[in-house]
């Protein structure tokens, strides 16, 4: 198995301007990810070298390598290309989360395949299948084949390994091959001037390194997974790629004479959704049919797809359909009870090598028009003893949509906690916004012992209201989940980030008493403000504020003071920097998004004219956070202090 793949044997760059939108989210939701090309993005190519040079001078004066060092990074995020991609896969006015970008040196060393930690600093958060959280990786220099291209598993992103008792992932990261970390490959040096390899064997990507690496995507025996090694690239391309995807860092394999003077650049910024798909006209779906029996080539990684299995294409189907309707597709399988009970048999294969297998069985029922035998069926491995059948049915059971509704407010009362935190979250993902839908969330967030399940419960809010403010459906209660979730603000409490609490890498920590969920590695950017604590809840809470704050002011209703109030205490009293990253956000976007104004809201009034004011009661400001939030760029370069 190659260990890298280009579009061709000419070495032209990787990169697509994606005229048409039906391709991007088909590449997206079936192969995780996408490369755009830097004409697409509509900005003077000029720039690319411009933050090149920028960033090389900063590093050579010590400093530290951030937005507010480099503003111009606020540009490529805010380019009209770049915006109506991400508009496309998920949503208008989506977010970056706030004080977790960061840019990488390529270098000597390597990481191994993970999926990255889809909250900040190895916190752990429910991976969404659907387009909810999706990552932008920039390079502002040209990437060629031996400069430590970021190296992928395309077609991995809705497979995944058990984390609730399997403690090598409870972490925030899922990790192909844990044993990299214990017997410390990781901090081994591959290239460079400290290396032990050869340099042939560098070059050829025969060291030990890249035999481990490739025998771990062979070990899985998933079908269509490929290392693929996203170069050559132009400067100012950009990748696109879901949270769920393998990936890892590369080294490089060029002289390291040279790196010096030729740096590779990348940075990352973590996307997430607050909009949902706009519902499209009947006519827009039929001209859109897509033939799944007959894709053809990959053009990106050269992979057939005409061999794939309906396992596979019924997942692609949904999440295409999904992404682009904000529903799933019409059921259109007949299937009798035999059938159906043999595909809950293939929910419940053994080994880490059937996770498509059983993916696959849960969505085929879901696809079924039989939908009270296909729930039945997933009710009951929904309850099983093993993580990998529970975590198929969950998927499963959201693909059913609204029909999984009671069921799944049968399961968060369940005495079993991970049966708990697969229906809530799956409430969130697939049910429309009721009363017994919110007081059952709402339950499990006020008093479920477990944090996990309180954290999950946290975010599903917000999920709901993103969709009952796109449907209308429930929408009267968007202002009773705010309250809720200010309510949850009041009562949760920070932590001493678990790291530090047990003296070790975020890699290797475990439940507590306290927890029993990673909550993530504490920073506090060497400000006296902030201490280095997290809380999973509070900031899933503050995330589902963003969201519902970015429906405008209106939406709020009732719930406006007191979210106004309560958002501006977290700015200025919070020890959390991720907590406060997070209100700012949501605080910006109920100022500055367009809607109909509230009547009588002194509150609001205020809000408006004292934005700047308040924002600055914090000591740090993540600025391309905010460039989302609906402040202009040049606002953004008044702040004194930014991040």
């Amino acid at each position: 198995m190659s260990g890298k793949k280009t579009k061709d044997s000419t070495g032209n760059p990787l990169g697509s301007e994606y005229i048409s939108s039906e391709r991007l989210l088909l590449d997206f939701t079936n192969r995780g990810l996408v490369i755009l090309s830097p004409e697409s993005l509509g900005l003077p190519p000029g720039i690319h070298h411009q933050i090149y040079q920028k960033q090389k001078q900063a590093i050579r004066e010590g400093k530290r390598i951030r937005p507010s060092t480099i503003p111009q990074i606020l540009d490529i995020i805010n380019s009209p290309g770049l915006v109506k991609a991400c508009d496309q896969l998920v949503g208008e006015n989506w977010a970056i989360v706030p004080f977790s970008s960061s840019s990488m040196t390529s270098g000597g060393s390597d990481q191994h395949w993970h999926k990255d930690d889809n909250a900040p600093r190895n916190s752990r958060k429910q991976r969404h299948h659907q387009t909810i959280q999706i990552e932008m990786l920039y390079y502002p220099q040209m990437v060629t084949d031996d400069m430590g291209p970021t190296a992928t598993i395309p077609y991995s992103q809705y497979w995944t390994f058990n984390h609730e008792e399997n403690h090598d992932n409870f972490a925030g990261a899922d990790h192909l091959d844990f044993n990299y970390h214990l017997k410390g490959m990781e901090s081994q040096t591959v290239s460079g001037p400290n290396s032990t390899y050869d340099p042939d064997d560098i070059v050829n990507r025969l060291t030990d390194h890249d035999l481990r690496m490739r025998q771990a995507v062979t070990d899985l025996q998933w079908p269509l997974v490929e290392p693929f090694e996203a170069a050559p690239l132009s400067a100012g391309s950009v990748i696109l790629y879901s949270h769920n995807m393998f990936h890892r860092g590369n080294h490089r394999r060029d002289d390291w004479r040279t790196w010096q003077d030729n740096p590779r650049f990348m940075w990352r910024f973590w996307i997430y959704r607050t909009t949902d798909p706009i519902q499209p006209d009947t006519r827009d779906l039929l001209n859109s049919k897509i033939d799944w029996n007959n894709l053809g080539e990959d053009p990106l990684t050269n992979i057939d797809l005409t061999s794939v299995g309906s396992d596979i294409t019924t997942v692609w189907r949904y999440h295409y359909h999904w992404t682009k309707t904000g529903k799933g597709p019409p059921q259109v399988l007949s299937q009798d009870q035999k059938e159906a009970e043999k595909l809950g048999h293939q929910l419940r294969l053994k080994n880490d090598s059937a996770e498509p297998d059983r993916i696959g069985a849960a969505y085929r029922l879901a696809n079924t028009v039989n939908s009270n035998l296909a729930v039945n069926i997933l009710e009951d491995a929904l309850y099983d003893e093993r993580e990998n059948v529970r975590r198929a049915a969950t998927y499963g059971l959201i693909a059913v949509g609204n029909q999984a509704t009671e069921t799944l407010i049968k399961a968060a009362n369940s005495p079993l906690k991970w049966v708990r935190k697969a229906s809530v979250y799956a409430l969130g993902d697939a049910c429309e916004l009721s009363e017994k839908v919110l007081e059952t969330v709402s339950g499990r967030l006020e008093y479920d012992p477990s944090v996990y399940v309180r954290s999950v419960a946290a975010g599903s809010l917000g999920c709901l209201g993103r969709r009952s403010a796109s449907t209308g459906i429930g929408n009267q209660l968007i202002p009773s989940c705010l309250k809720v979730l200010v309510d949850s603000l009041n009562k949760e409490e920070n932590r001493l980030a678990m790291d530090l609490a047990q003296g070790r890498s975020i890699k290797f920590v475990r439940p507590t008493d306290e927890s029993d969920v990673c909550e993530g590695g504490g920073f506090d950017l060497g400000l006296d403000r902030f201490q280095p604590v997290r809380s999973s809840v509070r900031e899933n809470v503050l995330w589902s504020m963003v969201i519902l704050c970015s429906k405008g002011s209106s939406i709020l209703g009732s719930s406006l003071d007191i979210t106004i109030e309560a958002l501006k205490e977290v700015i200025q009293k919070d020890q959390n920097i991720i907590s406060v990253g997070y209100a700012m956000d949501a605080l910006s976007r109920l100022a500055s998004i367009e809607g109909e104004e509230p009547i009588g809201s002194k509150s609001f009034m205020q809000l408006r004219n004292e934005l700047f004011s308040i924002l600055t009661d914090s000591p740090a400001q993540s600025l391309d956070t905010l460039s989302r939030s609906g402040l202009s760029l040049e606002s953004l370069s008044s702040f004194t202090e930014p991040i």
